[in-house]
């Protein structure tokens, strides 16, 4: 077994983290593992994407420029990466600021309102910006991150009061993937 993932965004999306939770969840599976961040130098708003290798043997190099998964946080990143998934792969995009869907018909889509769905779920009180602190998400190698504790070792402890609403965004994702549209 091996998969291939892209999770690509702005700075402050979460994308680093998604990618980390996912790395450390593979780690605990006993799997070997790549994780490979890319980022500007802004802090939040600058684009950002990652790497994610999951793979029953050793990973001979984590630069690749074809994925098994593509997960595109904003329409930047849809237009970037959308011809990077492998045909017969899958396209998760957050579909509520998408303006330009996908047109590949040769891998499935599965657009996930993520950003209506944070928002429906229980926002942290003294955000001085009123964002949601979570985002429905699925873990596209198929491991149990709430299982794993990926998330509290990627999150600081500081965000550790946020464990239980992360896995309500996980268990929603989790619903939300199973239905994927094909193309």
């Amino acid at each position: 077994m091996k998969h291939e993932l892209l999770v690509a965004g702005f700075g402050g999306q979460g994308v680093l983290s998604m990618g980390m939770t996912l790395a450390y969840a593979g780690m605990v599976e006993g799997k070997q593992i790549s994780w490979m961040p890319s980022y500007g130098p802004e802090m939040r708003g600058g684009t950002a994407n990652c790497i994610v290798i999951v793979a029953d043997a050793k990973v001979s190099s984590p630069i690749l420029t074809m994925f098994d998964t593509v997960i595109a946080l904003n329409q930047p990143s849809l237009d970037k990466f959308e011809h990077a998934v492998k045909p017969g792969g899958l396209l998760i995009f957050e579909s509520t600021n998408m303006i330009t869907a996908p047109t590949r018909t040769d891998i499935t889509l599965l657009p996930v309102a993520a950003a209506l769905e944070a928002a429906k779920l229980k926002k942290r009180e003294d955000d001085e910006h009123d964002r949601p602190r979570c985002v429905p998400r699925q873990d596209a190698c198929g491991g149990d991150q709430r299982r794993h504790g990926g998330a509290q070792k990627v999150l600081p402890e500081r965000y550790h009061n946020l464990l239980p609403l992360n896995e309500q965004a996980l268990r929603r994702g989790m619903e939300l993937s199973r239905r994927p549209v094909p193309a």
